[in-house]
């Protein structure tokens, strides 16, 4: 009879050409192309387990072959929720438990308006965009206020679009449409001439922004384009007119216009066509945003009004007759009645500034986007909501917007449901014809189907997979170390996980992962593939390869864990994320995974028919790298009996305590030694020897089958290991 280690190495000295012929063999090839063709079909535990052909497969696959009659036992594995460490699967000392039921997701994919990382992401940049408001206006004043006074004459002035649109902004004037010409008139009239452009206009604003310069009527200076005090008066008047939010720097800029300007006020009307003077009023006398204008205007004119409605305080700082003008020589205000204005303000600002934290908004935004199911849920106003509190937060739309640098007047509600109605992966499509990143920014921050109901995340790699290929990872990390090194490894892993969930929820093509190290790194780790055995050109030819094609480069590589990893994403074959699913019950890598496992196990079972040493050997070279402790062992009846085989161990030893029978698996065997492919080899040469000393080549019956066997481990031993597991 061949020995033991020369039946095991013709079969791994070219394992793949071994598993190939297997996987050609007639009905093997026959089950599992019934497999792939029909697990996508499968839409419960009942269907599942009512397909014989099927079930039978899969619990070949995943080593379970043995318990394919206990149906009733299986159905609690499957339906185990596997993030409850209390759950059935969970409380199974046997691992291949857990993994069977992690390899069929019969809850499907989570149909949800984001995921944690999309949402995560939007809310970071509504957060950021508040200090990058504040940073711009800071930015834009430096540079009128560096730059203004070396301006000579109003043509260098206008052709300097930067300053030109700031003093634009401050006034409230279109940067888009106010001609050159047009200004030119506006800035070199002569105010003292009732005949002058700007005179003439009859209009407010441009007259102020006359005022504010210095500019002769044939647009030279005296020195000067503006004085200090206009300097100062336009950069308030600019930040408040960009601030969307409030800050005790804004309310300053608010004090010391209304300071300036309400002096120059002639009229209740004047008054209320400034904007910035009607907010600080509004603030000051303690209006709301649902309180009209009108209630402001009346009450400047009428005590008998403004006693009615509660704002006595705001007609008695001003001067304003009945009809809203002022008695010639009266001023707007006295500086008393200013100094009770400008108190009042001091006052009730604070509230704005407290209000103005994004805690409250991001808090709300969380809520309700948790029962955001439709388009039509996310652009309801929170007016139509039951809970008042939300009121005064700003709208789910607004702020996602706002997250990505879109103004929320410039796009109707309409035009949103289009955006986010529009196929991402369409270049037709309505968000990609707009050729603005922002909106497709926006559109991929959500996901919500042509029929505006909620889907599935379209991602690179499916959350599902993600969250498997994330334990798969942090398992390799931490396995066979303890205490403060597992703790740390731990650490660490975590934060790879963090990166690499966000990351693929950004990865739009093959090209945008290869390109990222990182994320090739984890990805290859987590599968247990060293990335320094893969090179990026080898990659590259894996990814441009259709891993749904036996012929093709991916499939033909000896390590099937490539084709796999490739069947893992969501790419079609141009590189791009495909909008059709890779799979339902299974995705396109766990199915190959499932195949492959087959495939193995029956090598391994037929191996064993002629040599049960050889199926053992070829056993533990496959679990070797998994193996996290010895009670992984201890509760494996195949690995134990490698393990008493290879150190001539009586296996009456599995009726000793079970910690001491862990001992002793450890000072035999250094766990840390089970990472290393060579070390593996040497413990299988050793084995492979033992095992033909015991059976002495003749004894060993092909009937016998360890790996279904339970004799090798006492009760009282597998009881013992579930309650570790399950203590």
């Amino acid at each position: 009879m061949v020995s033991t280690y020369v039946g095991y190495l013709s079969i791994t000295r070219n394992l793949n050409n071994s598993l190939m012929t297997v996987a050609s063999q007639a009905t093997v090839s026959r089950d599992s192309t019934y497999y792939k063709e029909n697990i996508g079909k499968v839409t419960s535990v009942d269907d599942f387990m009512s397909d014989y052909k099927l079930y039978s497969y899969a619990m070949k696959a995943y080593g379970l072959e043995d318990m394919t009659y206990a149906k009733a036992f299986m159905k609690k594995v499957l339906e185990s929720d596997l993030s409850d460490s209390a759950s059935f699967a969970n409380s199974l000392s046997d691992t291949r438990y857990t993994e069977f039921a992690a390899a069929y997701k019969f809850s499907g994919e989570t149909a949800t308006a984001q995921s944690d990382t999309q949402q995560t992401a939007l809310l970071d940049g509504y957060e950021a965009s508040f200090d990058a408001e504040t940073t711009a206006i800071e930015d834009e004043t430096d540079y009128f206020q560096g730059n203004i006074q070396s301006v000579t004459s109003v043509d260098s002035f206008l052709s300097n679009s930067r300053l030109k649109n700031f003093a634009l902004t401050a006034f409230g004037l279109s940067t888009d449409y106010t001609s050159t010409s047009f200004l030119k008139s506006v800035l070199t009239s002569d105010l003292d001439d009732p005949d002058s452009f700007a005179n003439q206009l009859d209009d407010d604003v441009y007259l102020k922004l006359a005022k504010a310069f210095s500019f002769n009527t044939d647009g030279s200076t005296d020195g000067e384009a503006m004085s200090d005090d206009q300097m100062t008066q336009v950069s308030n008047a600019y930040a408040l007119s960009v601030s969307t939010f409030a800050t005790s720097d804004i309310g300053d800029s608010y004090t010391a216009y209304f300071s300036t300007e309400i002096q120059n006020i002639t009229s209740v009307t004047e008054l209320m066509e400034d904007d910035k003077l009607v907010s600080y009023l509004r603030t000051a006398y303690g209006l709301s945003d649902d309180d009209a204008d009108s209630f402001i205007s009346a009450s400047l004119k009428s005590a008998t009004t403004a006693s009615a409605i509660g704002l006595s305080d705001l007609h008695d700082a001003f001067n304003f007759n009945d009809d809203g003008t002022l008695t010639e020589g009266t001023a707007t205000q006295t500086s008393d009645q200013s100094a009770l204005t400008v108190a009042a303000f001091a006052t009730n600002y604070p509230t704005l500034v407290a209000n103005s934290t994004t805690d409250a908004a991001v808090e709300n935004y969380t809520t309700r986007m948790a029962t955001v199911t439709s388009i039509d849920d996310f652009l309801q106003s929170n007016t139509d909501d039951d809970d008042s509190d939300n009121d005064e937060q700003p709208e789910l739309w607004e702020m996602a917007l706002r997250s990505y640098g879109i103004e929320p007047s410039s796009v109707s509600k309409s035009e949103l449901k289009k955006v986010l109605e529009s196929d991402p992966t369409d270049p037709k499509s309505y968000v990609n014809s707009l050729k603005d990143d922002r909106f497709e920014a926006f559109r991929d921050a959500f996901n919500f189907g042509d029929d505006g109901e909620v889907t599935v995340p379209l991602q690179a790699m499916s959350e599902s997979v993600i969250d498997d290929y994330a334990a798969d990872y942090k398992q390799d990390k931490i396995r066979h170390l303890s205490g403060t090194e597992q703790t740390e490894a731990s650490d660490a892993a975590d934060e790879e996980i963090t990166y690499f969930r966000a990351q693929m929820a950004t990865i739009k093509s093959v090209d945008e992962f290869l390109g990222d190290d990182r994320l090739v790194q984890f990805a290859l780790e987590a599968k247990g593939i060293d990335p320094d055995d893969v090179t990026s050109t080898e990659l590259s030819k894996m990814f441009a390869s259709d891993p749904d094609d036996a012929d093709s480069y991916v499939n033909k590589l000896d390590d099937y864990r490539l084709a796999e990893l490739v069947g893992a994403f969501n790419f079609d074959t141009d590189g791009a994320i495909s909008k059709d699913p890779t799979g339902t019950l299974q995705q396109r890598g766990d199915v190959l995974e499932t195949i492959n496992d087959y495939v193995r196990q029956t090598l391994e079972g037929d191996q064993g028919d002629s040599n049960t040493g050889v199926r053992l050997a070829l056993y533990f070279q496959r679990m070797a790298p998994e193996i996290s402790n010895a009670y992984d062992i201890l509760g494996d009846s195949a690995l134990f009996e490698f393990f008493t085989t290879s150190f001539s161990i009586s296996s009456s030893v599995s009726n000793m305590d079970v910690d001491k029978q862990a001992e002793m698996v450890e000072n035999y065997i250094d766990l840390d030694d089970l990472s290393d492919p060579d070390k593996v080899e040497d413990m299988i040469k050793r084995f492979a020897a033992m095992y033909d000393v015991a059976n002495n080549s003749t004894s060993s019956s092909p009937a016998l089958s360890i790996l279904s066997a339970s004799s090798a481990i006492s009760a009282d031993t597998l009881l013992a290991i579930a309650q570790l597991k399950t203590g």
